[in-house]
């Protein structure tokens, strides 16, 4: 009696053990019938007939990323190594097919991914790899959809992350790049010039014209001087041409004078007799009365050569 409680025991003990299996969240199972198919297990306790029934596989239903390098040559003649990372998962309706239609999915995936990436990049440059990765990555996606639907794959997304050139290939970017950057320096320190420099010619001209209306006005207060001088000394008997004569020798003496007071200035004064100030003074009231005559003789009216007058 207590040999067949054991016998029981033990047989109930593997019956449980090989009758009873457990699947995952997200995971199916493949369960087999004398080696045909029987059915599909998700999430859950199942049982099966032990020996008869087997699992023959288990499919995880969760996305699934595959990595492929694949290096090739762009259309100016350049080696690239380029990472494509393709995102992938099992569609719940097409489980059966994604299992026995496939040996080997990832080897399927790769060789897509190689016959799509070796015919897009040698349609372009490589600046046009940097700037147009998303058009590679779209073919990669579009081919791989349409050849994998029918196997019960789901293409999520297709990535290119990654474009490695050859390192010479970088090195000669990397110099191209420089040499750009410096060049742009180089224009901007030149337009930078050129407006400090004719910023500079614009004040200087601006400075040379309030220079001369200085002088200008400078000059024209002088000459409202002297015409006050001279108004003053006829007021006293002096005539005009003596009063100016007196003036200019005034104001000569004058910038001696102030010439002197200068600390550091030198002051040659050439020989001359006593006599020298009048005859200076003669020479600049000949001068005046020269200037004045000539100045009568603009005024008179030029008469034609018919006798009449301007």
């Amino acid at each position: 009696m207590e040999i067949q409680l054991i016998v029981f025991l033990v047989l109930g003990f593997f019956i449980l053990t090989t009758a009873l299996f457990t699947v995952k969240q997200q995971t199916a199972v493949i369960l087999q019938r004398l080696g045909k198919f029987h059915s599909i297990r998700k999430a859950g306790l199942h049982f099966k007939i032990p020996v008869i029934d087997q699992v023959a596989g288990r499919i995880s239903l969760k996305i699934q990323q595959l990595d492929v390098p694949v290096e090739t040559k762009t259309k100016d003649d350049v080696f690239v190594r380029i990472q494509v990372s393709v995102q992938y998962r099992i569609n719940k309706d097409s489980i059966y097919e994604a299992f026995y239609e496939l040996q080997n999915p990832t080897e399927q995936i790769t060789s897509y991914v190689f016959d799509v990436v070796r015919a897009e990049v040698p349609k372009m440059t490589l600046d046009d790899v940097f700037i147009r990765k998303d058009d590679i990555a779209h073919a990669i996606l579009r081919e791989l959809d349409e050849a994998m639907n029918d196997y019960g794959y789901s293409i999520v997304k297709a990535l290119v992350t990654d474009i490695d050139p050859a390192h010479e290939v970088k090195i000669a970017m990397n110099h191209i790049n420089a040499a750009e950057r410096k060049k742009a320096a180089a224009q901007f320190e030149g337009d930078a010039e050129r407006i400090r420099i004719v910023a500079k010619a614009k004040a200087e001209a601006e400075s040379k014209r309030l220079q001369g209306q200085g002088i200008a006005d400078q000059r024209r207060e002088i000459a409202k001087g002297i015409e006050d001088s001279v108004e003053s000394l006829n007021k006293v008997g002096i005539g005009s041409q003596e009063a100016s004569a007196l003036i200019v020798v005034t104001q000569h003496y004058d910038t001696l004078q102030a010439i002197g007071e200068q600390t550091r200035s030198t002051l040659i004064l050439l020989p001359n007799s006593p006599s020298s100030a009048a005859d200076m003074l003669t020479t600049m009231t000949s001068s005046f009365i020269a200037a004045q005559e000539f100045g009568e003789d603009m005024k008179k009216p030029v008469p034609l050569a018919n006798g009449n007058k301007n």
